[in-house]
């Protein structure tokens, strides 16, 4: 079975539960069939271990990129979007990754800290969200497009740059060097109570998500602990995207079912690429949603899906 193969059946398993709605964002729980236990560590454990350390990649730093050493046994696993503070500016991962122990790794990221260049630590540490859920499906598009085209995982960093500077002012989030940050600072309590409204239940891998009853995005792990481990992040990044298109009043239907998800990510064209770290990383396209999975150990580690603009 190929990678690509994989990802379709592995979607076609998934069970979904009954829609739960806070505010204007809808979480439909995604269930697996089975559980199973992970057998790697998120970044978050292995940062608090002292087994990684992410640093700029030399003294030539680059904005694209940085350095992670993982000195552990277990692979460390690398959540699409997530924010790392620190060095000499902030920035997000650019797709889902595996990286094995004993290894040190050049991975892909893109700023989300246009204003500052300059050293505040000397390695980054993980903070407890990810890329609003917009901005991730810009860049998942984008690193879509420069793999395809040129066999990179770069985003368009001037998109992404627009894309915080727009929000941010809808959100009346001021920073003095234009972080994302800001924004989740400024809404931090509204942000916990969409957290705390969606907690995870029995066999819960992932969620299919609604802003004011149109899709938004699909997420999906291997492990109901995983899951439990960085649900949290991901529901920040959509209750951000929550708070900046609340509306004046409800719409009354909900737009999404899991059944026409699944069918959209199986009737999807899909190309897998030599992952950063383990496995392969598959790139889906349609009509109708573009997504991106990371496949290792013989099962999908991570799937991510957002509706075509």
């Amino acid at each position: 079975m190929t990678a690509v193969e994989a990802v379709k059946a592995a979607v076609q398993r998934l069970a979904f539960g009954s829609p739960t709605t806070f505010e204007n964002l809808t979480l439909i729980h995604v269930i697996a069939p089975d559980e199973r236990d992970p057998d790697y560590l998120t970044l978050d454990e292995g940062l608090a271990g002292g087994h990684v350390r992410i640093t700029e990649v030399d003294e030539h730093e680059s904005v694209p990129e940085l350095k992670i050493v993982n000195s552990g046994h277990a692979a460390v696993f690398l959540l699409d979007g997530e924010e790392l503070l620190g060095a000499r500016q902030n920035r997000v991962v650019n797709l889902s990754m595996l990286i094995p122990g004993h290894q040190t790794t050049v991975i892909p990221v893109s700023c989300v800290e246009s204003g500052r260049w300059h050293h505040v630590s000397r390695q980054f540490v993980s903070v407890p969200r990810t890329q609003f859920a917009e901005g991730r499906a810009a860049k998942m598009r984008q690193v879509t497009r420069s793999m395809q085209a040129a066999g990179t995982r770069v985003s368009d960093q001037t998109a992404v740059w627009s894309l915080i500077a727009e929000k941010s002012a809808r959100l009346g989030a001021v920073s003095d060097t234009s972080a994302m940050s800001a924004m989740y600072e400024r809404a931090d309590r509204p942000i916990e109570e969409f957290v705390q409204a969606f907690p995870p239940i029995d066999r819960q891998v992932g969620a299919l998500f609604a802003i004011n009853g149109r899709p938004a995005g699909f997420e999906c792990f291997d492990t109901p602990g995983t899951w439990c481990k960085l649900s949290s992040k991901l529901l920040r990044s959509y209750a951000l995207d929550a708070l900046d298109r609340r509306p004046h009043k409800k719409d009354d239907a909900l737009a999404v079912d899991g059944t026409s998800c699944i069918a959209n990510i199986v009737e999807s064209e899909g190309t897998a690429f030599p992952a950063t770290g383990e496995g392969e990383d598959v790139r889906l396209g349609g009509d109708k949603m573009a997504g991106a999975a990371l496949v290792a150990r013989g099962r999908v580690i991570h799937l991510s899906a957002f509706p075509q603009l």
